[in-house]
């Protein structure tokens, strides 16, 4: 560094940083503009009529995007790949994802053009709706009319819940056809003595295991167990099988001498949501489409229904809860129904960009208790432990405009708002509402 110059502050350098990005970003921006502008000249209208005698040589018409966009002039395409500077395979897909975006993802083209999503993200995002049908990706495009801080999961989570609302028939076929492939195999002995187990089991016999499983290795840690974790996860799947094995000499019946073992069965707690939204799209039918929190990931109400009928079931149905309601408790300690509505309000991690789940997160006084901060959910915000340190221990500080809405502001003093639409940079010092629609 020269000595004769002042150094650089930190957040200059990080403007600087934000303004190379914003200037790249906007360049790809023209790019995917005048892309759209060369499909809108080469669109052929149907298979039937693509071939074309164009200078003594057979031009096709080619999909490159999901159903309901245009086919575009293959001649043309191989053209504006090469100018591209792209891969004839990589170019044809890239050249893809911008029509899918302009023509089937109006919305999230919309956000690139405006510049509120990264190019890169809307790339992401049209990969995984290529496959779906137009009402499928209509609804996808609808709830990500501003995606800038969708996470991925979410992401895969919301084609997951489109697939399940406009083809329903088709997932559970395909849900079925999966079960059929279900196995649990243990291997051959292997030189140290030990076995390797491979399995693909229905997702809530899964998590019942791997709860048992917890539990019971817990058990031996308290016990004075000191291996890891992980060889005490291995000891008691071990012991609960030996536990099974055990009940023939415990529990015969006196009759026919066959073994009756009873075990615990699984425990379900329903949320049931009251809503509109059918009635809003015109669709008398019920939601098709329920939610797992335990796996994150919408599923359908077939295989809910599966579930519920498990021998041993146990079902709880919580009474609907308002997520609005201001219960305030004198104490510091959380109790579980103020966890409950911040868990089923916010879902993940309030910091910037975080999507750590609420339920493995600290409850954090947004207005410190010691300063006269309710417990109430009202004042209480998921922060995973990392962001829960940022904001107790740094210049990290945030604000809560209005209910699920927070205002964060970094140490070098840049801003962001985090709501259910995900995480938006705020450029001007007094911007506190939603980016432009």
């Amino acid at each position: 560094m020269d000595l004769g110059t002042q150094p650089r502050t930190t957040a200059a350098l990080l403007s600087g940083l934000r303004a190379e990005v914003e200037g790249r970003q906007a360049s790809l921006v023209r790019e995917w503009t005048a892309i759209v502008e060369w499909a809108s000249d080469h669109v052929v209208t149907s298979p039937e009529g693509a071939a074309t005698i164009t200078e003594g040589y057979l031009d096709t018409g080619v999909p490159i995007a999901g159903a309901g966009a245009p086919l575009v002039s293959e001649f043309a395409l191989m053209e504006l790949v090469a100018v591209l500077g792209r891969s004839p395979d990589g170019g044809r897909a890239y050249v893809g994802r911008v029509v899918e975006c302009a023509w089937r993802l109006p919305n999230v083209y919309a956000a690139v053009i405006a510049g509120r999503l990264a190019p890169w993200r809307a790339e992401r995002i049209a990969d995984l709706t290529h496959g779906l049908c137009a009402e499928a990706a209509g609804f996808v495009d609808r709830q990500l009319w501003n995606a800038s801080g969708v996470g991925w999961a979410q992401l895969e989570r919301l084609v997951t819940e489109a697939m399940l609302r406009f083809d329903p028939e088709r997932v559970e076929a395909e849900r079925k056809a999966a079960a059929d492939h279900r196995h649990f195999d243990i291997s051959e002995v292997d030189e140290h003595g030990m076995v390797h187990l491979d399995g693909l089991l229905d997702a809530a016999d899964g998590h019942d295991l791997d709860q048992a499983v917890a539990r019971r290795a817990e058990v031996l840690g308290r016990l004075g167990d000191d291996s890891t974790l992980d060889v005490r996860r291995s000891k008691a799947a071990a012991e609960l099988a030996r536990q099974d094995l055990a009940l023939d000499l415990l529990i015969p019946d006196p009759d026919t001498g066959e073994v009756v073992a009873t075990v615990p069965g699984r425990t379900v707690i329903l949320n049931v949501h009251v809503t509109d939204t059918s009635l809003l799209e015109g669709n008398p039918l019920t939601n098709p489409v329920g939610r797992w929190d335990e796996g994150r990931c919408p599923i359908t109400t077939a295989q809910i229904r599966e579930w519920l009928r498990s021998k041993g079931t146990t079902i709880i149905v919580r009474p609907v809860i308002d997520l609005a309601d201001h219960v305030p408790v004198t104490a510091y300690e959380i109790p579980e129904r103020h966890k409950a509505r911040v868990m089923l309000r916010d879902h993940t991690c309030r910091f910037p960009h975080c999507s750590r789940p609420a339920t493995r997160c600290d409850l954090d006084h947004a207005r410190p208790y010691g300063q006269g901060g309710p417990t109430c959910p009202c004042n209480l915000v998921p922060l995973c432990r990392r962001h829960h340190r940022a904001k107790t221990h740094s210049l990290w500080r945030y604000e809560t405009p209005m209910p699920a809405t927070y205002l964060w502001t970094s140490p070098s003093g840049f801003r962001f708002r985090v709501d259910h639409r995900g995480t938006h940079p705020l450029h001007a010092t007094g911007d506190t509402g939603p980016p432009d629609q």
